[in-house]
């Protein structure tokens, strides 16, 4: 009978040296340390998020540098450059520029509109659970939790003043629903990082994350639904809205989900854009390209990070370092399903170093990689388990930006709320977990067939 082990496929032509993985830890501890003092000793808002994570990675580059002496610097050089111009490192700079271009062309104020509309048609009594679908939605066509909490929290805090719903039941409806569109969206940072680092096609990560993501979300809808329907509701919250600019971004989401190139939905979303905002008199041309611009701009740091991130890993690489890690793995996590959930704790732990679930992915990636062709889990497998613990982690993180976002947006408009009082009420992460747990130990799927590294894959799921 053949053995349920799993054969390690990992390329052994490095030494395992655990040394080389030092410039990992460097990042992390020096991160997490800063992340602290700034946020918890110095009393900085958004703390984590004021350090300069592009200069902690160079720092961390460094020390990958000053390693391997057998290397001289011009070797180093070299093997930074294969890993910075790997394909599917290029193809990631360039979809997060397309959609940051898309993002600045069609702006982000059309979400207020649908929330608004769905608040209008909607009885009062139902609005909590409007707060979650509209929440979904927008994050989902908007490809951003950060921005959707930002836009949706205010009107949630209305709805809480005005209805007398439960003010932390409102904030963490919002941070859920941003959560479910961040995992799934098309133009997520996560989906994108993600995908192309497992080099899986956008529209298999979504059906397989759907398959996690959906009951956990109809779940979350039922028990806000349940806590809400008694509720003794004062009023409602009305405000002018126009959905004409929504266009664009269903046009990305259903393209994305048909199959379609996301370079050409991304484009059809972009030119589709430009047209509505210009023929609505929503801007003007000129300042239409100032915002592709900035919206292109908003990109930089994560597409630095992503360069940086891949030309560290080559070098740990190159050292043996992933040897190191990888043996360490594959002695505690045996057999596929405790392969699968050491993905998902790998991820995780990077996230709450980083409390950044787009940089934790791309710090994954490699490694994460390695174990797939090992534990003969399928690209689109891996891409899900790794967008979807981030997301899990980076929801509930009391110093994570989802949180200290929805908090500060609270603040601003008078009412002070703590980070423990949202976390029992956020519905959805937990039950995300619980989903994923079970389709990884419940849920039998067959070993994806890998062919060998650098040939066509030999059959999967």
């Amino acid at each position: 009978m053949k053995s349920n082990e799993p054969e390690h496929t990992y390329s052994t032509d490095q030494p395992s040296n655990p040394w080389a993985l030092l410039p990992i830890g460097v990042f992390l501890v020096l991160y997490l340390c800063l992340g602290i003092l700034f946020e918890y000793v110095l009393a900085i808002p958004m703390g984590f998020y004021n350090i300069p994570i592009v200069v902690v990675f160079l720092v961390a580059l460094l020390v990958a540098c000053a390693q391997n002496r057998s290397l001289s610097f011009d070797a180093k050089l070299a093997i930074m450059g294969r890993g910075m111009g790997e394909p599917t490192i290029v193809t990631m700079v360039l979809i997060f520029l397309a959609a940051g271009i898309f993002v600045g062309t069609v702006g982000r104020e059309s979400a207020e509109s649908v929330a608004y509309l769905m608040l209008s048609i909607i009885p009062p009594r139902f609005a909590v659970a409007v707060l979650f679908v509209v929440s979904c939605f927008v994050s989902l066509a908007m490809g951003t939790s950060v921005g959707t909490i930002t836009l949706i929290t205010p009107i949630a805090v209305a709805v809480a003043t005005t209805s007398g719903f439960d003010m932390p039941l409102c904030i963490a409806s919002v941070m859920g629903g941003a959560m479910f569109g961040d995992n799934l969206s098309f133009i997520s940072d996560t989906t994108i990082a993600a995908c192309q680092g497992q080099g899986c096609d956008m529209k298999d990560k979504f059906r397989e994350n759907l398959k996690i993501a959906l009951p956990a979300a109809l779940v979350t809808l039922g028990l806000i639904l349940a806590l809400t329907l008694n509720a003794d509701v004062s009023g409602a919250t009305y405000d002018s809205y126009d959905l004409i600019q929504l266009v664009p971004y269903l046009i990305v989401l259903v393209g994305g989900i048909a199959g379609i190139n996301v370079f050409l939905v991304l484009l059809l979303g972009i030119v589709s854009g430009s047209i509505i905002m210009i023929a609505s008199a929503a801007t003007e041309p000129t300042a239409l390209l100032g915002a592709m611009g900035t919206g292109a701009s908003g990109m930089f740091e994560t597409i630095i990070v992503a360069l940086l991130v891949s030309a560290i890993c080559a070098l740990i690489r190159e050292g043996g370092g992933f040897t190191a890690l990888l043996n360490g793995i594959y002695a505690l996590f045996r057999g596929r399903k405790m392969g699968q959930l050491g993905m998902g704790l790998l991820v995780s732990a990077m996230d709450v170093a980083t409390a950044n679930n787009t940089v934790a992915i791309v710090m994954a990636n490699p490694i994460a990689s390695s174990m797939a062709r090992t534990y003969q889990v399928s690209p689109r497998k891996t891409a899900s388990i790794l967008d979807t613990f981030s997301c899990v982690v980076q929801c509930i993180l009391p110093y994570g930006a989802q949180m200290l976002v929805a908090l500060s947006a609270a603040a601003e408009l008078g009412y002070s709320i703590s980070a423990f009082q949202v976390i029992p009420n956020l519905f959805y992460p937990f039950l995300l977990l619980i989903s994923s747990l079970v389709f990884i130990f419940l849920v039998p799927t067959k070993p994806y067939a890998y062919g060998k590294v650098g040939e066509i894959e030999q059959g999967g799921e």
